[in-house]
């Protein structure tokens, strides 16, 4: 309990000028973490070059909790590829192997179809309602690499909330309380 007194007494002695600085340096931090962030997405030309596999659709080449990174080059998609796309109406991306890829003639353009490894049939029941193949516009990127299990992290602080709460308010505190 002495910890907890520790605590209040150090919040109370914070001088004004203290708190400005260390405000500061949380401001500098989050600022960091989005231009990281938008850096990333332009070099990798995809809206979001990081994303967490959340189902076990993909097993058992990509488990739930995989980290996956991602690129969006120009080159056609092709059959075999593992592609991130978002349907009209879902919020959630997914991420599934392309089957079929259906190449229009007149002008070129790649319509794929997809399925998830783990799944009986193809994706045509995710996608908005009359859609039956995706284009280029619904595609995030295509998967280049991926990190076993490190998603969990995100994926915990989604399913349980509170543990979310603590963990800001955690390191809030220790923001505040540090006499660096």
């Amino acid at each position: 309990m002495s910890w907890i007194g520790d605590t209040v007494d150090s919040i109370k002695s914070i001088q004004i000028r203290q708190l400005l600085t260390q405000g500061v340096s949380l401001g500098m931090i989050v600022t960091s973490a989005l231009i990281i962030w938008k850096a990333l997405m332009c070099i990798t030309g995809s809206e979001s070059p990081v994303v967490v596999v959340l189902s076990e659709s993909m097993e058992p080449g990509f488990k739930r909790g995989d980290i996956l990174f991602l690129h969006m080059s120009k080159e056609p998609i092709r059959a075999g590829e593992i592609v991130v796309f978002n349907v009209d109406g879902r919020e959630i991306p997914i991420v599934h192997r392309v089957i079929k890829v259906h190449e229009r003639q007149d002008t070129g353009e790649v319509d794929v179809l997809t399925k998830g490894d783990n799944n009986p049939g193809d994706d045509r029941l995710l996608y908005a309602q009359g859609q039956h193949w995706l284009q280029r516009q619904h595609i995030m990127g295509r998967a280049v690499g991926f990190l076993p299990y490190v998603g969990w992290v995100t994926i915990i602080m989604t399913e349980k909330p509170i543990i979310k709460y603590i963990l800001i308010g955690a390191l809030g505190l220790l923001v505040i309380t540090s006499k660096d």
